[in-house]
C-alpha cells in the first residue's frame, strides 16, 4: 500500500521537476539561460536547497486554461543556505508558461516572502516571467498586488535582492523596483514598463528591447540597476557574494569576513594618491582599495553616477559601506544622479547596521540650469536627510575639496559624523581660494597698483588662513589630520571604538524624505 503511494509521490514529482519538458529547456538553454532548479542549485550551498507548495496548481477554467497544466504553477520557491546563513528564494520557470503570473504563482511567491520576513532571512527572488497570466484578470493583477505590499512591509527588515534573468515588464517591475538591490545579465534581462511595440504605436518611437531595458541601459543610463553580470552563473556568484557582507535582518549585525590582512598595515603608495594640484582628477579607487582588507571591494552601480562611488568592503574583518566622491568624473561635483545614488545606499546601510565610511574630495553641487530644472535642491537634500537620519557608526575622512554645502553633504560633523579626519591635503572651505578672493578682494585686487600679484597674494594669504584641516580641526569639526600611509589602522581603530554605539531618536511614525 505505502510502495503505491510513494510511487505516485514520486511520479507527481518528477512531473514538476521536468517543467515544461525537455525541448523548452533545450530551448532555455539554446538562450544562455539557466532554468529555474539550475539556478537556485547555484545560489545555494549544494544539497541545501528545500521546495516549498511543491504542487500548488492553479484553479482558473477560462479561455482553455481548465485543461492546461502548470508544474509547480511556473515558480519554484523554498529556501536553502548560503554560506551556511538561511536565505530564502524563488525562481520563476520560464518553461511552464513562459513563467507567466497567475493568482496561486503569486501566492506561492508571497508564501515564501511571509516566510522569510518571519524567519529574519535574506530574500532572492529570481525573475524570468512574460508578465502577467492574462487568461487570470485580475486575479494575475491582485497577485502582484500582493507581493508589492510584501515587499515594502519586508524593506528595512530583511535584505531583498532581485535577480532579473529574463523578460521583466508592466507591472511585473515593480517588485524588483521595491527590493534593495537588482542584478541584471547582459544579453538575457530586460526590464521596461511598456515594450518596444506598444512605445511604436504611441509615439512612433523604434527601439529594440535591449536598447529599451537591457542590463547596459539600467546600470549605465536609468540607474534603475546596481549590479551587471555576463551569465546567469556570473550574477548567481554575485548575489552570494553580496549576502557575505549583510546581516540576516535588521537587528542582526553583520557576519565577520574573511580576515588575514594586518589591521595595522600602513601604505606609504597612499601619500601620492592626491594630487597637490587641485585642479588635477585622480580615482578615488586607488584610494578605497589600499585601505580596505585585501584591497576587495564590492562597488554598487559602478556604471551610474560615476561621479559618486558607492559599495561594501571590510576593515578588520569588519563589513562598512561606502561613499566617495570621484574626481575623475564631473571634478566630484554632486549631481541629481549622485544624490539619489548616495542617499539611498546610505539608507540601506543604516538599515541594516553597516557603519559608513565617507571619503570627501568635492568642489559642491554641480551648477547648471538642467540641474536646477531637473530639481537639484529636493534630490540633493536627500543626502542631508539621509545621513542626518543614520544612526550607525559614520566617520568621514575628507581628502582634499570640501566646499560649501557639499561639505555638509558629504557627512560633516554636523549631519552626525561620529569621527571626522582629514588628510593634510584637505582644503575646507565656503568655496575655493580663487573664487572666494573674487568675492571678498574685489575692489582691493582692483584697486591694487599691480592687480596680478594682489590676487596671488590674497589666493595665498586664503589657502594659508583657511584651505587646510587645521582652521576646521581647531574648531573641533575635524577630529584628527592623518598621515594618508596611516589611514587604514586609523579607520579600524575608529570603527573598533564605534561598535557598540547606540543612538536613540525622537518617537515617530515615520520622516518625509525629500524626492
Amino acid at each position: 500500500m505505502i510502495g503505491d503511494k510513494l510511487a505516485a509521490l514520486r511520479r507527481r514529482r518528477e512531473e514538476v521537476l521536468a517543467g515544461g519538458g525537455p525541448d523548452r529547456t533545450e530551448k532555455q538553454h539554446a538562450k544562455g539561460k539557466l532554468t529555474a532548479r539550475e539556478r537556485l542549485d547555484v545560489l545555494f550551498d549544494p544539497g541545501t536547497f528545500s521546495e516549498t507548495q511543491t504542487f500548488v496548481s492553479h484553479r482558473c477554467r477560462d479561455f482553455g486554461m481548465d485543461a492546461e497544466t502548470a508544474p509547480g504553477e511556473g515558480v519554484v520557491t523554498g529556501y536553502g543556505l548560503v554560506d551556511g546563513r538561511p536565505v530564502y528564494a524563488f525562481a520563476q520557470d520560464f518553461t511552464v508558461m513562459g513563467g507567466a503570473l497567475g493568482e496561486m504563482h503569486a501566492a506561492k511567491i508571497c508564501r515564501v516572502m511571509d516566510l522569510a520576513r518571519a524567519a529574519g532571512a535574506p530574500f532572492v527572488g529570481l525573475n524570468d516571467s512574460g508578465g502577467a497570466r492574462i487568461q487570470e484578470g485580475v486575479d494575475a493583477l491582485n497577485g502582484y498586488g500582493n507581493i508589492f505590499y510584501r515587499n515594502t512591509i519586508s524593506s528595512g527588515v530583511i535584505p531583498q535582492i532581485s535577480a532579473i534573468l529574463g523578460p521583466c515588464a508592466g507591472g511585473a517591475v515593480y517588485s524588483p523596483a521595491l527590493t534593495d538591490f537588482i542584478f541584471m545579465v547582459e544579453g538575457s534581462s530586460q526590464m521596461f514598463i511598456t515594450g518596444p511595440q506598444v512605445i511604436k504605436s504611441v509615439t512612433g518611437e523604434e527601439v529594440s528591447m535591449e536598447d529599451l531595458g537591457g542590463a547596459a541601459t539600467h546600470n549605465r543610463t536609468s540607474g534603475v540597476a546596481h549590479f551587471y553580470a555576463g551569465s546567469d552563473q556570473e550574477c548567481l556568484a554575485m548575489i552570494r557574494r553580496l549576502l557575505s557582507y549583510l546581516p540576516s535582518n535588521n537587528v542582526d549585525d553583520p557576519p565577520p569576513g574573511p580576515f588575514s590582512d594586518d589591521p595595522g598595515r600602513t601604505d606609504e603608495a597612499l601619500r601620492e594618491v592626491v594630487p597637490a594640484d587641485t585642479s588635477q582628477g585622480y580615482d578615488v579607487r586607488d584610494v578605497i582599495l589600499p585601505i580596505l582588507d585585501s584591497g576587495d571591494f564590492f562597488e554598487s552601480q559602478a556604471w551610474w553616477a560615476e561621479n559618486m562611488v558607492t559599495g561594501f568592503g571590510r576593515l578588520g574583518g569588519r563589513s562598512v559601506g561606502i561613499i566617495a566622491n570621484q574626481v575623475k568624473h564631473l571634478a566630484g561635483s554632486i549631481d541629481i544622479n549622485a544624490s539619489d545614488k548616495a542617499s539611498r545606499f546610505i539608507r540601506f546601510c543604516d538599515a541594516f547596521n553597516l557603519p559608513l565610511l565617507t571619503l570627501v574630495d568635492t568642489p559642491g553641487y554641480l551648477p547648471g540650469a538642467a540641474q536646477e530644472y531637473g530639481g537639484i535642491i529636493r534630490h540633493g537634500a536627500k543626502l542631508l536627510y539621509a545621513y542626518s537620519e543614520a544612526t550607525v557608526p559614520k566617520i568621514q575622512l575628507i581628502l582634499r575639496k570640501a566646499y560649501g554645502g557639499s561639505y555638509l553633504a558629504m557627512c560633516a560633523r554636523a549631519l552626525g559624523a561620529d569621527i571626522a579626519l582629514a588628510w593634510p591635503t584637505a582644503e575646507i572651505a565656503v568655496m575655493g581660494a580663487a573664487g572666494a578672493v573674487e568675492v571678498i578682494f574685489r575692489e582691493d585686487i582692483k584697486a591694487a597698483a599691480d592687480p596680478k600679484a594682489a590676487r596671488a597674494a590674497r589666493i595665498a594669504e586664503y589657502q594659508e588662513r583657511f584651505s587646510n584641516p587645521y582652521a576646521a580641526a581647531a574648531r573641533g569639526f575635524v577630529d584628527a589630520v592623518i598621515d594618508p600611509a596611516e589611514t587604514r589602522p586609523e579607520l579600524i581603530k575608529a570603527f573598533a571604538a564605534l561598535a557598540t554605539k547606540r543612538e536613540s531618536r525622537p518617537a515617530k511614525k515615520h520622516g518625509n524624505f525629500p524626492v
